[in-house]
């Protein structure tokens, strides 16, 4: 009890009414000690005192005011007023929970959600929050500093950035894809979707004037928190905003599966959606040269998932999976744009089903893929043969043309020394090959025997010209 008393009056001396009070004291213990009568003195004293605690109060308020304008970056004069009152609530021990929200995460202290004074929240660039109280949704917060009233605190909140989530087997999701084929297999798949909570057609900043690069729409925030969408079952919970995309995927995806056989999951159809194929430029690299596409099933599936989640029509599919060329509402996308979502991009990645199934489709692959290769060799083996033997007339007409290059254009009279015109034959074949091929080492041996044939010539064609001209007349 007593060192609650003495910390109370300790705790009192700090403040500037304690100190002053303490002085004043101080000053008439002197006064009596001295034995000093004086009625002025005592008026004056009693004035200054007064006069300490007024001015004390006052300039300890001001500097309150000023130095709290640095606690928080905040730039309006409504701001600084809110942040002043914070810290004097403070001060006085009836202050309100002081929050951080980061990448939609709510940080904070031990016990500050239990406070219910006015208060403040600060939120990072990806993050907003929806304010209630006990009886009605009040505020939406978006990046920058918020100051809640008493009573006030938070609904929700939410990441303004894009999010991906991972759905499957392998993922350890609490959302199953399991589905049925139309040929009555299970099957399941590992699902990525890619969504975000929509953004405002024009980037403005927040009431704290900051601008978020992720972009921040008051009125799909509120929505995303605040629309409640019950999941059926055993104890109809309320399902949160960043599991509703997934949710949506995977009936989509169940509601497609049943529409396919196994084997047509993985091979070619031809489909006709000529006017979606050309208003999603996604789709080019399938389009072939008559503007249809050839997609397996698994494809078809995952184009028609993206344009229930991102359009607001779209061509149906009858239960073969092929298009009914009649246009249909996605309620899916209705129930994302209620919710203040977007879903950006669904992928299908792997698909798992039955381990005897699985070896009986990969054997059944594998004979395909081999008669496949086969025809693939004879029909490379027949090419190399086209390409042989057109490759060979090539070089013969070539060949020709080189050898008969001296005698091309020429009007004289046959040479008698049939030496002489093997020498004509030769010599553009040689120039041609060491023009050529001077660098093939493979080309030298060839050369030499050029070599020592045209050496043949000049020797044969010598010992031959006396005897030509002995038989001229």
């Amino acid at each position: 009890m007593m060192r609650k008393i003495f910390g109370g009056i300790s705790a009192f001396l700090q403040t500037q009414v304690g100190v002053i009070v303490a002085t004043n004291a101080v000053w008439f213990i002197v006064i009596f000690a001295l034995q000093i009568k004086s009625t002025y003195l005592y008026i004056v004293s009693g004035v200054i005192f007064v006069a300490d605690i007024f001015i004390a109060n006052y300039l300890f308020d001001r500097l309150v005011f000023f130095f709290s304008q640095f606690v928080l970056p905040i730039q309006t004069s409504k701001h600084r007023q809110e942040i002043y009152a914070r810290v004097k609530n403070f001060d006085a021990g009836s202050r309100g929970p002081a929050l951080f929200i980061k990448n939609g995460r709510v940080i904070m202290h031990e016990g500050e959600a239990n406070k219910r004074g006015p208060g403040l929240i600060v939120l990072d660039t990806a993050s907003a929050a929806v304010l209630r109280t006990d009886t009605e949704i009040k505020d939406t917060a978006g990046p920058g500093v918020k100051f809640t009233k008493a009573n006030e605190y938070i609904a929700g909140s939410v990441d303004l950035r894009s999010q991906w989530q991972f759905i499957g087997p392998t993922m350890n999701s609490e959302q199953q894809t399991n589905g049925l084929t139309r040929d009555g297999f299970e099957i399941s798949a590992t699902i990525s979707i890619k969504f975000r909570i929509k953004h405002p057609l024009e980037n403005k900043p927040t009431e704290s004037g900051v601008t978020s690069q992720y972009g921040y729409n008051e009125t799909s925030v509120r929505n995303a928190i605040t629309r409640e969408v019950v999941q059926l079952g055993g104890d109809k919970s309320r399902m949160e905003w960043n599991k509703l995309p997934a949710h949506l995927v995977v009936n989509i995806w169940r509601e497609y599966v049943r529409k396919f056989k196994l084997s047509d999951l993985f091979s070619a159809l031809p489909t006709s959606e000529v006017g979606l194929q050309l208003a999603d430029k996604t789709l080019n690299p399938r389009l072939q040269n008559n503007g249809e596409l050839n997609e397996s099933g698994l494809q078809i599936i995952e184009r028609m998932i993206n344009k229930r989640a991102r359009y607001e029509n779209l061509e149906a599919l009858d239960e073969t999976g092929a298009p009914t060329k009649e246009w249909v509402e996605s309620p899916e996308f209705k129930q994302l744009q209620t919710r203040g979502l977007e879903i950006s991009e669904v992928r299908i990645h792997n698909v798992h089903f039955d381990s005897a199934l699985e070896e009986q489709i990969v054997a059944q692959w594998s004979a395909e893929w081999l008669n496949i290769a086969r025809k693939e060799e004879a029909y490379l083996r027949e090419k190399e043969t086209l390409i042989e033997t057109g490759a060979r007339d090539e070089a013969g007409k070539n060949f020709a043309r080189l050898a008969s290059k001296q005698f091309s254009g020429k009007s004289n009279r046959p040479q008698e020394n049939p030496f002489k015109t093997l020498q004509l034959l030769i010599q553009p074949l040689k120039e041609h090959i060491i023009g050529q091929s001077a660098a093939n080492s493979e080309m030298e041996s060839e050369t030499r025997k050029l070599d020592e044939i045209w050496k043949w010539l000049l020797d044969n064609s010598a010992e031959n010209s006396p005897q030509q001209e002995g038989k001229q007349p």
